[in-house]
């Protein structure tokens, strides 16, 4: 079966449902490059995967920071990196908690913001492509009517019912972009929501034991964050 065989049917669906079918099927095209995209990112970013995160928080409640800190030292999940800034954060006595739940919390919004992007698009396929169909099958009607119309006495049943049925084929085609496309917005919605759980539980509870000490400041190396020009005035005010 060599490849004009295969597009055929394709072809001959779209010469039949014409130019409404034809916008659909442009539509499907879009929303199927839209969620390779997002499946790709969300494999890459780990979205909605938080165990690595949850073992993390754990040491860190428990006292054993820098076994915390070593896991996260490459974080891959906006998760991770939350609760690394979160840390990071926590090390040092220059800020209070806060600025420190202020720069996490622009850390995650931007990391959700850069997940969400296209789900829009996919949403208004979703709701677009059902109208298209009945948009479509509206006009079939009309058309076939007006032929019923023009026939006057010599009414052939046949063309009439060719005609609904043609027109129907549009909201036929609409209906099958719109539902699966929905579905699988809502599991990538699904996902992202999973992330922001898991931002909000897991960075409290880094936060919450945001208590500035003499093991902080020894941990703080491990992030390689200590300036000497901003430590230059503690130590003076030690001597």
């Amino acid at each position: 079966m060599d490849q004009t065989s295969l597009l055929q049917p394709v072809m001959n669906l779209l010469e039949t449902g014409g130019p409404v079918v034809a916008l659909i099927a442009v539509l499907s095209v879009i929303s199927l490059a839209l969620v390779l995209m997002k499946i790709g990112q969300f494999w890459r970013e780990g979205v909605g995967q938080s165990r690595r995160a949850r073992n993390c928080v754990a040491l860190w409640r428990s006292g054993r920071k820098q076994e915390a800190v070593r896991m996260l030292s490459s974080p891959r999940t906006a998760t991770e990196e939350v609760l690394a800034t979160a840390m990071r954060l926590s090390l040092t006595t220059k800020l209070d908690k806060a600025a420190i739940e202020e720069e996490v919390s622009r850390r995650a919004i931007a990391r959700l913001h850069n997940q969400q992007w296209g789900l829009k698009a996919l949403d208004a396929i979703g709701q677009v492509a059902p109208l298209l169909g009945l948009f479509g099958t509206v006009l079939g009607m009309i058309e076939a009517f007006q032929q019923l119309q023009s026939a006057g006495n010599s009414v052939d049943p046949s063309m009439l019912a060719g005609g609904i049925w043609v027109a129907l084929l549009t909201t036929a085609a609409g209906l099958a972009v719109a539902m699966p496309v929905s579905l699988i917005l809502t599991f990538f919605e699904s996902r992202i929501d999973n992330e922001r759980v898991s931002i909000e539980t897991l960075s409290a509870g880094i936060l919450l034991s945001h208590v500035p000490d003499a093991e902080n400041i020894k941990v703080e190396a491990a992030f390689q964050s200590a300036d000497p020009v901003s430590m230059a005035p503690q130590a003076l005010h030690a001597h």
